[in-house]
């Protein structure tokens, strides 16, 4: 699963080792991740001076610590590593060694960007805070692990469930499509954080850009899934084989079809979720196929490439079924094909658009499979199965188990 981030000063050489002592010392965690003003920008400048005159010569980008006598750090990344740099990324911490502020910089001192992580008591981050230029003003903040709002009273009975990287359940569209229990409890669960708060945010790559995926997903599965009641999960990214306890949450609650728009090449990553989900063949998994422009069938991709029976490999066309670009395929692995090129999505900030690739064909197809299903309550999964391969056609533009369903969103066949 990939996910793009965000991406160089003065070269006055001047001595670091006290000044950085002086204002690094205020980045000692106690509440507040930074004394936003002790840092100012001329201060993050002189950082990067500093980087670019112990720069080495490298090919490649790396972080250069600068330490203080008080054990406070200062990490910068010069992009084009070298005294030519065009981006400087400083990144101050606390004497923990916690990120607290991330600054972005063009030469020769213009700040582009800042951010400063929010802790609660206990360290855990809260928020990010998007700065301006003072770096002291906060011109907004990002949630990153934020309650539950109150949700209306459902039912036990909810058969869908979306596994992702979680969603953000603060948005009106997306809470009102949330599966939840008589007392208007969240149906899902958080398996990263180990909490019932599945909020979307990806911090793997970058804790101050973190990614969102879910949310955009979810969007097109709660469109093509009628009014049918989801429960969201958040994937258990820290430790793989705990998809164990996440496939037996969902058997409990009753869940029949799921989808997951994720994937990686190191097949140890799903042994655990491939033995769970071979357990709940009751359970549909609706999968991406990836969009690595590999034939699976040679270079697999997880968990599209698992030889599981009750599980649905699904790519992406354009509206005329021609494979869409970086699409992966596979006679023996891939089963159908979707336009998924340009589809409408909200992605985490609300803010509707166009996207497209295989994360967003397969929630068309748990779509459909959960529309049949809610047609046919009795129908098994191999029923499912049957009934959307039923819907496909040949497809010439790529090598295929089943085919092209050329518009998963009509309700033909029920």
């Amino acid at each position: 699963m990939g996910f793009c981030l965000d991406a160089a000063a003065s070269r006055r050489l001047i001595e670091m080792r006290g000044l950085l002592s002086l204002f690094l010392a205020s980045l000692a965690f106690a509440g507040p991740a930074i004394a936003s003003n002790s840092v100012t920008v001329e201060k993050l400048c002189e950082l990067v001076a500093t980087a670019a005159q112990q720069q080495p010569s490298a090919q490649k980008a790396a972080p250069i610590e600068l330490a203080t006598v008080d054990g406070s750090v200062a990490r910068v990344t010069l992009r084009p590593p070298s005294s030519g740099w065009r981006v400087a990324i400083a990144q101050l911490e606390d004497r923990q060694g916690s990120p607290a502020l991330q600054a972005r910089i063009m030469p020769p001192c213009k700040l582009v960007e800042a951010r400063r992580l929010q802790r609660d008591t206990t360290g855990a981050v809260t928020a990010v805070e998007i700065l301006e230029n003072d770096l002291a003003t906060v011109r907004n903040t990002e949630p990153v692990n934020p309650p539950v709002p109150e949700l209306a009273a459902g039912n036990a009975r909810v058969r869908l469930a979306h596994v992702d990287t979680g969603v953000n359940y603060l948005l009106p569209d997306v809470r009102e499509r949330l599966a939840s229990d008589a007392s208007g409890r969240l149906l899902g669960y958080d398996f990263w954080d180990d909490d019932d708060r599945p909020f979307d945010i990806d911090p793997r790559r970058n804790i101050f850009l973190p990614l969102h995926h879910g949310t955009t997903v979810f969007s097109v599965l709660a469109r093509e899934s009628g009014d049918e009641p989801i429960a969201v999960y958040r994937f258990p990214a820290p430790d793989m084989c705990r998809f164990a306890n996440l496939v037996s949450h969902m058997a409990a609650l009753g869940i029949r079809v799921v989808n997951m728009s994720m994937g990686s090449f190191d097949p140890a990553d799903w042994d655990c979720f491939a033995s769970a989900a071979a357990k709940h063949p009751d359970m549909l998994f609706v999968v991406s196929a990836g969009n690595d422009g590999r034939n699976l069938d040679q270079a697999p991709v997880y968990p599209a490439a698992l030889p599981l029976e009750n599980m649905v490999t699904v790519t992406s066309s354009d509206d005329f079924g021609r494979i869409g670009r970086g699409s992966n395929v596979g006679a023996g692995t891939v089963d159908i094909m979707v336009p998924a090129e340009r589809v409408g999505v909200f992605d985490h900030r609300g803010v509707r658009d166009e996207t497209g690739g295989t994360s967003y064909a397969a929630p068309r197809v748990a779509g459909l499979a959960m529309r049949f299903l809610a047609a046919n309550p009795e129908a098994s999964t191999a029923d499912i199965i049957a009934f959307l391969v039923s819907r496909t056609r040949p497809a010439s533009s790529a090598p295929l188990v089943h085919g092209w369903i050329p518009d998963p969103s009509d309700d033909f066949g029920f």
